[in-house]
């Protein structure tokens, strides 16, 4: 069945974004408050999607009467549990940043990757926005949405402390953003392992003192966290116990 329209459940950056790339593929949109009476968001209409935040997601979906509609949810930590009131019901989640409607919706629709489940709709719109989809079952959802909290939020918290390191340097950031962008087009082309270069990778234990010596105390936890990370990638076991590091003997001696 070819979609025609959409109701969206929650005026905020998601709703938001998700109202304007529907729009612009030629959907039919009405985008809906929170608070707004919802009961009968189910009637009339192809698709309801629920882009409220994860906590509201379940409420939301209990105040909706059942309906032809498929509800979906556009959260990447939420299973379809939350739905399951409703007999066509599934997600997708774009896998992407949504700062603001506008970049949002361009974001969307730029042959981005969104995880879905459930229904097939959820993968329709997906083709309509030009994008790629998977397929992510719920017993996996926390571990997908960690690994997505890894690649995003915690890549910035990292370079949050470049922006700080820099500043007492002396040295403009965009410096090393450059040198940042460089290594992550290094692990697109040819894998993380094989990209990885530096004292770490190389065993270099008198150069990894110094810069612990170098570093500020507030710094040093995190350098030292993914010292023991690169150390692990290099030798291609990741996830196993190595010897005690010179970090990690740093630590010991500090405590």
């Amino acid at each position: 069945m070819a979609l025609a329209s959409i109701r969206i459940v929650g005026p905020g950056r998601a709703g938001q974004s998700f109202a304007q790339a529907c729009e612009a593929v030629g959907l039919q949109v009405d985008l809906l408050a929170r608070e707004a009476a919802v009961a009968s968001a189910a009637s009339d209409v192809d698709v309801v999607l629920i882009a409220t935040p994860d906590r509201a997601i379940a409420q939301v979906a209990r105040a909706i009467s059942p309906g032809d509609a498929v509800v979906l949810h556009c959260s990447g930590a939420t299973g379809l549990i939350p739905l399951a009131g409703h007999p066509r019901h599934g997600s997708i989640h774009p896998l992407m940043a949504l700062p603001s409607a506008e970049v949002g919706a361009t974001r969307l629709r730029d042959h981005g990757w969104f995880a879905v489940a459930g229904d097939p709709a959820a993968a329709q719109i997906v083709d309509l926005f030009g994008g790629q989809s998977f397929v992510v079952d719920d017993a996996k959802r926390a571990l997908y949405h960690a690994t997505a909290a890894v690649s995003a939020n915690h890549l910035v918290a990292l370079l949050g402390q470049v922006e700080r390191l820099a500043d007492q340097v002396g040295v403009p950031v965009q410096a090393f953003l450059d040198l940042a962008r460089g290594s992550f087009d290094d692990v697109v082309a040819h894998g993380a392992a094989a990209a990885l270069t530096g004292p770490a990778a190389r065993g270099d234990h008198t150069t990894l003192d110094a810069h612990r010596v170098a570093l500020p105390p507030s710094e040093r936890g995190l350098y030292d966290t993914l010292v023991v990370a690169a150390q692990h990638l290099a030798a291609g076991h990741a996830g196993s116990d190595p010897a005690c590091t010179p970090a990690e003997e740093s630590r010991e001696n500090e405590g």
